[in-house]
């Protein structure tokens, strides 16, 4: 199964590509879309549109998981956050891709075993957990991270069926 993950921003969007066979979980590709010089917020919404639609082609993903919201001191940011989710939900709709909603919390805990992890640490479990010579940036290993958690809550609906068989 391969995995899209995204970490969703206005800004720098993160994503991530792992191929899953059972337990195990493999890096096939990540980046980050820089939208930070294309101007007004919609300009940036479109450049994430246009480059997440490439790597949806290029990978061609069985299903995808994107961080969910969470709460904010700043409404603000809260909103263009909300705006750039909104493009990768159509987005991954639009190509036909089942998606997933993961807090980051849920998936700090995951990935380095406690909600509170910073995203150096994440970045660190990442580099280890798909033996990549070097950390990814931080909004790349992020969305490796959802997409490694995504992989291995999949499983688990199969794992419960095969311990009652």
């Amino acid at each position: 199964m391969i995995v899209l993950g995204v970490d969703p921003g206005t800004r720098h969007l993160g994503w991530g590509v792992v191929e899953a066979h059972g337990a195990r979980v493999r890096h096939v590709a990540h980046g980050v879309i820089h939208a930070v010089g294309e101007g007004e917020l919609a300009a940036r919404l479109v450049k994430i549109d246009d480059e997440l639609a490439a790597v949806l082609e290029r990978h061609a993903p069985d299903e995808a998981a994107v961080e969910s919201l969470f709460f904010s001191r700043d409404p603000q940011a809260a909103a263009k956050l909300g705006h750039a989710r909104g493009v990768v939900l159509l987005r991954v709709a639009r190509a036909g891709v089942a998606l997933a909603e993961y807090a980051p919390a849920a998936v700090k805990r995951a990935i380095v075993g406690g909600g509170m992890a910073d995203k150096r640490q994440v970045a660190m479990v990442v580099r280890a957990a798909l033996s990549l010579a070097e950390a990814p940036p931080s909004d790349a290993a992020d969305a490796l991270a959802i997409a490694i958690t995504h992989a291995r809550a999949s499983r688990l609906p199969q794992l419960i069926r095969r311990a009652r068989s």
